[in-house]
C-alpha cells in the first residue's frame, strides 16, 4: 500500500468513526425527540380529567345498585340521574390551544357532554370491576366523541356536530337511529354554526388554518339529509322511547334547520316519558329531570323537532 493509500484509507477510518459517533449522538437524539411528541400529544391528566370526587361517587353507585345488570339504554339513564343538580358549563372541551385530546369534567356539564358523559360511563360497566377507572372512562369518551373512535391529536378528529355524531356512531353499530323509523321526515339543514362563531371556539381562535378545513367538513355534513320527528307528532311516539334514548333537538332559523340542544329520554315511574338534560343558565342552570318531552318541545318557538338514537351496547 502506498503512503498515499494509506493516507486515504486513515481518513476513511476516522470518517467512519466519526459517523458512527455521530450514529450514537442521533439515535438518542431521534428517540428522545420522538419520546416527546408522544408525550406532548396528550394533555396532563389533570387537565383532562377534572371532578374525580364526582367519578368515585358514580363507582360507588354503580356497585351499590348493580347497575351493569341493567340494560344499556337503563343504565345510561341512572347514570344520568346520578348527575342531577350538576351545574351547567359551556365550553368544557376546549382546555388546550393545540391539542385535542379525550377529556371530561364532572364539575359542570353542557348538554353535549352531560349524555355523553352517562353513556360512557354506562358502557365503562361493561367491563370488570377493576377496569371502572378514570384511564378507562376517558377510553370510552374517545370511542365515542371522536371520528371512527379514534382521537388523532387534532380538533377535526371530534365530531362536532350531533348529526355527525349519529351518523358516525350509527355507522359503527354503537347506536341504532330510529328517526327515519319513528316517522322522520327530511328537512334543509346546514351545519355552520362553529365556522360563523369560530371565535367563540378556544382551538379555532388559536389555529385559524383549521378554518378551511372546518368549512368543508362542515359542507360534507350539510350534504347529508337531516331527518326530524315534528315536535306535532312526538306526543304519539313517546310510547315508543325507552329511558336512555338519545334525543336530538331540532331547531328552525327562518331558513334552515339544525341541531340545538340534545339530552336524554327518561320514564318515570308514573309512565310518563321525560326530558333530562343539562339545562342552560337562562333556565334552570344544571342538569335537570324536564317535563314530558312533547311539553318541553311546545314551550320553545324555534324548536320543531327530535332525532332519535338508541345505544347499543
Amino acid at each position: 500500500m502506498s503512503l498515499q493509500e494509506e493516507v486515504e484509507h486513515a481518513e476513511i477510518s476516522v470518517s467512519v468513526f466519526n459517523l458512527m459517533r455521530s450514529w450514537k449522538i442521533l439515535i438518542p437524539l431521534v428517540l428522545i425527540c420522538a419520546s416527546a411528541f408522544a408525550f406532548e400529544s396528550r394533555l396532563p391528566f389533570k387537565t383532562v380529567f377534572q371532578g374525580e370526587p364526582q367519578f368515585n361517587r358514580l363507582v360507588g353507585l354503580a356497585k351499590e345498585n348493580d347497575w351493569k345488570s341493567l340494560p344499556i339504554g337503563q343504565r345510561t339513564a341512572a347514570v344520568g340521574q346520578a348527575l342531577l343538580g350538576t351545574r351547567y358549563k359551556s365550553y368544557t372541551l376546549e382546555i388546550d390551544n393545540r391539542i385535542e385530546s379525550p377529556s371530561v369534567n364532572f364539575n359542570g356539564l353542557d348538554c353535549w357532554t352531560f349524555f355523553e358523559t352517562s353513556l360512557a360511563f354506562a358502557r365503562m360497566l361493561n367491563e370488570p370491576e377493576e377496569n371502572w377507572t378514570p384511564e378507562n372512562f376517558l377510553h370510552y369518551i374517545e370511542i365515542d366523541r371522536y371520528r371512527g373512535g379514534i382521537c388523532t391529536g387534532e380538533y377535526l378528529s371530534r365530531l362536532h356536530y350531533l348529526e355527525d355524531w349519529l351518523y358516525d356512531n350509527d355507522k359503527r353499530g354503537l347506536v341504532e337511529d330510529l328517526t327515519a323509523k319513528l316517522g322522520g321526515q327530511s328537512v334543509p339543514h346546514a351545519a355552520h354554526e362553529m365556522t360563523t362563531g369560530w371565535r367563540h371556539y378556544r382551538y379555532l381562535a388559536a389555529n385559524k388554518s383549521l378554518l378551511g378545513p372546518l368549512a368543508r367538513m362542515e359542507a360534507n355534513v350539510s350534504s347529508r339529509p337531516l331527518y326530524q320527528i315534528p315536535k306535532s307528532r312526538v306526543a304519539k311516539i313517546e310510547p315508543k322511547l325507552q329511558s336512555g334514548d338519545i334525543i336530538g333537538i331540532v331547531s328552525h332559523d327562518g331558513r334552515l334547520y339544525s341541531t340545538s340542544h340534545v339530552g336524554l329520554a327518561l320514564r318515570t315511574s308514573d309512565g310518563v316519558l321525560h326530558f333530562m338534560h343539562a339545562s342552560a343558565p337562562h333556565n334552570y342552570g344544571k342538569v335537570v329531570v324536564d317535563s314530558r318531552l312533547s311539553s318541553y318541545l311546545s314551550a320553545f318557538r324555534s324548536d320543531t323537532g327530535i332525532m332519535v338514537a338508541r345505544p347499543l351496547k
